[in-house]
């Protein structure tokens, strides 16, 4: 683990790879009749979803995100619009790219994609959603709500923890982040956003322990 223990406990690290774990779906890839790559501040949704592409999983794939305060700086011209252009370089054809730039949240993302599609004569009834790694869970539970009639497979890249920890450079950030989509998965079906998960005991406890420590930062409001 190396630098990580320097400003993680051990079992604050437990805790997080327990969290970490439970926003896996752990879906077994499958063909998709269409793949979104749900916007972010991680290019590697894009990289993840090309080489879906390659691996010949499904022919079109939408990317959908503008900007938020976390990417505005990052992708001045939007998060669709950068992650479209990086699937280019790692030889997506355009042809195949379709971008929904104006989506502001999970929901939007759902909902704007849908639309883009059915505008252009698709109408799938599967779907594969490419995000971060601890987004699967909360994606899948939201496109379950809001798109109901499709199947969804859940893919991101194949990090471990450490590895995707790594990949950010901000160890905190990565589990204030993880904490927080945790708490949306809580929260979001009492709003009427997503389907609710069951969220197993052990899990609840390290989220709970996580937050009275201070890893707050991406709490709804915080």
């Amino acid at each position: 683990m190396g630098d990580i223990q320097q400003t993680i406990t051990e079992d604050q690290w437990h805790q997080t790879k327990l969290i970490w774990d439970y926003h896996l779906m752990g879906h077994e890839l499958r063909p998709a009749e269409v793949a979104i790559g749900l916007g972010s501040h991680d290019l590697g949704v894009a990289a993840a979803a090309a080489d879906l592409y390659h691996r010949g999983l499904f022919p079109t794939l939408v990317f959908t995100g503008g900007n938020s305060p976390t990417t505005q700086a990052r992708f001045p011209r939007g998060e669709a619009v950068h992650f479209r252009e990086h699937a280019l370089e790692l030889g997506v054809p355009d042809s195949a790219i379709l971008v929904e730039p104006a989506a502001a949240n999970t929901g939007q993302n759902i909902i704007l994609t849908r639309d883009l599609l059915a505008s252009v004569g698709i109408v799938p009834a599967t779907v594969m959603l490419v995000s971060k790694p601890y987004m699967e869970r909360r994606s899948y539970a939201t496109a379950r709500k809001l798109w109901s009639d499709v199947e969804i497979v859940c893919a991101s890249e194949p990090l471990e923890l450490d590895d995707y920890v790594k990949s950010i450079g901000d160890e905190k950030l990565v589990v204030d982040m993880l904490v927080g989509d945790l708490q949306r998965v809580i929260e979001y079906p009492k709003q009427g956003f997503a389907v609710a998960q069951e969220v197993p005991e052990d899990v609840h406890a390290a989220y709970e322990s996580l937050i009275g420590a201070g890893f707050t930062s991406r709490l709804i409001g915080a």
